[in-house]
């Protein structure tokens, strides 16, 4: 069954498009798929998202803020990465290679179809849920099985499709005049962070946790881009790096939101083909669902943010990667997710990263990224160390590769050092592949004599250790990230799908047409308030130019936008199509307001209106657009308009 989102679809886009919310990129060239350019409503709503999303986590939370480069070096995204693994498995038509379809959309487009045939039974309901749950954590094997069990074809021709290839999703770009260094559009913020780190740390006086916030463009060349604003090749993301200890990632601020009931998606349910459950996030916590309070903490302040600009909470979930879609450095992973016309859409990753990015740019740059932490109370402890004699015979061994493998022996963890030395010492060898070099690894035979130990009393602190005769007072260690990314882009849409609604036709009305009505919240709509005149008479005025200054300039210093419509319409109309771009207040001039200086102020969705002085408006205009007071406490204040206005 179509839910209100799929209902309301086409009337949206009329609306978004009639008035310019957004419109395709180089629309009268023709346009280009997954390009899209806001216009004047749009932006400004994106605009007071980006904004409120600043408030809620950048200075609520302390976060400092970077503003790194759009183009990044090749070697800063082969480093991270993205180079050899950021793809997407794509499929063509075997008749057509010009038709392509991203493998897992097609996949979950098949399965949810195949939900909506009548008389499924249970064990194939649950089947099906299985695989389109799981669609974008199938291996390429895997994948090209699951296309040929359920015989998947291309949707517009029916024919059959190749086999799924990987498709990288970087947009490459020469830098410089030559062209020869290598360069590539980013395709998250996030790693212009992690470059940065090290001076973030310096500025936050070398104190953990801390975290640094970018709000920006991202680029990723998308097979087959749809579905409007979901997903695009350019779009704005919002990306938080929180860097903390490894060993510590208690909050306490946690407390202040463990009672945050949350609708949470867990891998087992989705494995069991069950449907999501409300519980507390503290109660997450503690069972271990999530796995720590930081990642529990900004799930719940994620939440928080996404119901405060207008995202309905009951259609709003948090779901875990499942197994086999979690990242292999990854501890935790939930993605919000905003029922839409297109289904449960993916608006906020919020991942337990571990310490992969700052390890693999620390290896790369060969640059120290590591934490330096004070000790206190040291605890002593036995350890092996490798004794000199025997790292000179294992460094003439391995010849070349001696000095790298003999470093790999000694950063071993103490038990898988024990347990290679017990299997030489029983075996007479034992053999391990070490990473030599950049993507190349070796073979390597241990004898007992590469591996001759003695025993050394050292100090261990949070997981580290130092020598007791060198009298280190520091450990260190690379600090764990828990990234939130928001996807701007994506969480417009869903705001605008939960905040349009029609309103009933009124018999009272001598129009009697449909309304459109967006039901933004006051802190995000595009514009907060439009002033209109009663008629033309009232325009023409001296006292009406006045009083539509004193409220434009008074709400321009309170930082807030206002539109003027006086134009021939009924005040019915323009009441109505102010209504359909969501501005929350209209603010009527009449003839009363020529004498004594009040006017008329509606409130958008309960059509209600209160008499004010025209001075006071725009103080009472920032108090309700920062939700400082209500609808209802203006009310109480000032009188309600009287009867007999038309």
């Amino acid at each position: 069954m179509a839910n209100i989102f799929e209902r309301n679809r086409a009337e949206l886009e009329d609306l978004c498009k009639r008035r310019f919310f957004f419109r395709q990129g180089s629309e009268i060239y023709g346009g280009v798929s997954g390009f899209y350019t806001y216009g004047p409503p749009g932006c400004a709503l994106k605009t007071n998202i980006i904004n409120l999303w600043r408030r809620h986590f950048i200075i609520e939370e302390r976060l400092m803020e970077i503003e790194d480069t759009n183009i990044m070096p090749h070697p800063v995204l082969k480093a991270s990465g993205h180079v050899d693994r950021f793809s997407d498995f794509l499929v063509r038509d075997v008749s057509d290679d010009k038709k392509f379809y991203r493998a897992d959309k097609l996949l979950e487009d098949v399965m949810e179809d195949k939900l909506k045939e009548k008389g499924l039974a249970a064990e194939k309901v649950k089947e099906y849920t299985l695989v389109r749950n799981q669609a974008d954590a199938y291996s390429q094997e895997e994948i090209s099985e699951i296309f040929r069990k359920y015989d998947i074809r291309a949707p517009e021709s029916g024919n059959k499709l190749t086999e799924p290839e990987p498709f990288n999703l970087m947009f490459p770009t020469p830098i410089g005049p030559s062209g020869l260094i290598p360069g590539y559009l980013r395709p998250e913020t996030a790693q212009g962070i992690f470059l940065n780190y090290k001076f973030c740390l310096e500025q936050n006086q070398n104190r953990l946790p801390f975290g640094v916030a970018q709000v920006g463009k991202s680029f990723r060349n998308e097979i087959a881009p749809r579905q409007g604003l979901t997903r695009q090749r350019e779009f704005t993301q919002a990306e938080i790096e929180w860097f903390v200890k490894p060993t510590a990632k208690q909050l306490k601020k946690f407390e202040a939101v463990s009672s945050e009931q949350m609708m949470l998606f867990s891998s087992d349910l989705q494995l069991a083909g069950k449907s999501a459950e409300t519980i507390t996030i503290g109660e997450a916590v503690k069972s271990g669902m999530v796995n720590n309070e930081t990642l529990g903490y900004f799930m719940a302040r994620t939440g928080l943010f996404l119901t405060s600009i207008g995202v309905k909470p009951e259609h709003l979930r948090f779901r875990q990667h499942l197994p086999t879609e979690m990242a292999h450095y990854a501890c935790d992973c939930w993605d919000a997710e905003i029922e839409t016309c297109y289904g449960w859409l993916e608006c906020v990753g919020i991942a337990d990263r571990s310490c992969f990015d700052l390890n693999a740019h620390a290896k790369a740059a060969k640059v120290d990224l590591a934490f330096r932490e004070k000790l206190d109370q040291p605890i002593e402890m036995e350890v092996l160390r490798l004794k000199k004699d025997a790292g000179v015979a294992m460094m003439k061994a391995f010849k070349k590769s001696g000095r790298v493998v003999k470093e790999w022996v000694e950063k071993l963890p103490q038990e898988e050092l024990k347990a290679l030395i017990d299997e030489a010492t029983k075996d007479g060898k034992a053999v391990r592949t070490v990473e030599v070099a950049d993507d190349q690894t070796e073979e390597c035979t241990f004898l007992p004599e590469h591996l001759v130990c003695e025993t050394k009393k050292v100090c261990s602190k949070a997981g580290c250790l130092f020598d007791l005769q060198e009298k280190q007072s520091t450990v260190q260690f690379t600090p764990g990230v828990v990234e939130p990314s928001f996807g701007i882009d994506r969480i417009l849409f869903s705001v605008l799908e939960h905040s349009f609604y029609v309103r009933p036709k009124d018999e009272s009305d001598e129009e009697k047409q449909q309304k459109n009505v967006l039901r933004f919240s006051p802190n995000i709509a595009p514009y907060k308030m439009t002033i209109l005149p009663q008629d033309q008479r009232v325009q023409r005025t001296d006292k009406y130019a006045e009083l539509m200054q004193l409220m434009q300039s008074g709400a321009a210093l309170c930082g807030h936008t206002c539109t003027v419509d006086d134009s021939s319409a009924t005040l019915g109309k323009r009441y109505a199509r102010n209504d359909e771009v969501g501005i929350p207040f209209a603010c009527t001039v009449d003839f009363t307001s020529l004498e004594d200086s009040t006017v008329t102020l509606r409130e958008r969705d309960s059509t209600e209106q209160i008499r004010l002085p025209a001075a006071e408006v725009a103080a009472l205009l920032d108090q309700l657009c920062l939700r400082r007071t209500t609808w209802k406490d203006a009310q109480a204040r000032y009188p309600a308009r009287s009867a007999g206005y038309p």
